[in-house]
This record gives structure tokens, C-alpha cells and sequence, in this order.
């Protein structure tokens, strides 16, 4: 597997175990619809909550919300509508952006609450 991959799981898995203690139940990881994906899918209280995860090896990127862009939100908006549809979930849905950078050893993580709103 690319290293870019490993990486990449590695932080989905840091963002799931940090979800988990703030008081997350994590219903779904890497759910996909057509050629969307979404990282993972949670809820909290009555609150169903989809999350990116954005995970960093350099302080030198984008910040994660600027790397979720307006198409990526959109194909993020689309797949939660159909998601929500085939589950017959009936619950106030957010979207929320997990950042991991990992430098070394040392992990940082930032929690994007409410990160974008579905566009129209």
C-alpha cells in the first residue's frame, strides 16, 4: 500500500479513537456512493454527524478546511442525502472536518465543528 495511504488511515483511526472519547458513536467509516467516500459517519446526541478527516505530514499544506473544497463538499452533501435515504435516518446532520497532523511522533488534531453547510 502508498505511503500516502498508510497515512492517511492512520489519522482516520487517531480521528475515530478522539471522536470515541469526546462521546462520538461512530456508525460508519469509509462509506461510499458512486465515487464519493465519506470518511466517517457518527452521531452524537440526536445529531447525525459526517465527518472529514484531513490528515497532515507537514505544516506546509492548506488548512483542512481549505483542502475540502466546494466540489468535494458537494459530493460529501450528495452522499450523506443518500445515505440518510437508505437508512431512513430522520436526524439533524452536520458536517464536521477532523484534522490530524502528524509531525514525527507528535499528533495534533483539530475538531472543525460545523465546518460547511449543504449548499443549494
Amino acid at each position: 500500500m502508498a505511503e500516502h495511504n498508510l497515512v492517511g488511515i492512520r489519522g482516520e483511526n487517531l480521528a475515530v479513537e478522539y471522536l470515541i472519547k469526546k462521546g462520538y458513536k461512530i456508525i460508519e467509516r469509509n462509506w461510499r456512493f458512486r465515487k464519493a467516500e465519506l470518511d466517517m459517519i457518527a452521531k452524537i446526541g440526536n445529531q447525525l454527524v459526517v465527518v472529514e478527516v484531513k490528515t497532515r505530514t507537514s505544516e506546509h499544506f492548506e488548512n483542512p478546511k481549505e483542502a475540502v473544497t466546494i466540489t468535494k463538499q458537494r459530493n460529501i452533501v450528495r452522499a450523506t442525502d443518500a445515505y440518510i435515504q437508505e437508512k431512513e435516518i430522520d436526524l439533524e446532520c452536520r458536517f464536521d472536518i477532523v484534522s490530524v497532523l502528524i509531525l514525527d511522533e507528535k499528533v495534533t488534531i483539530e475538531h472543525i465543528e460545523d465546518a460547511f453547510y449543504p449548499l443549494l
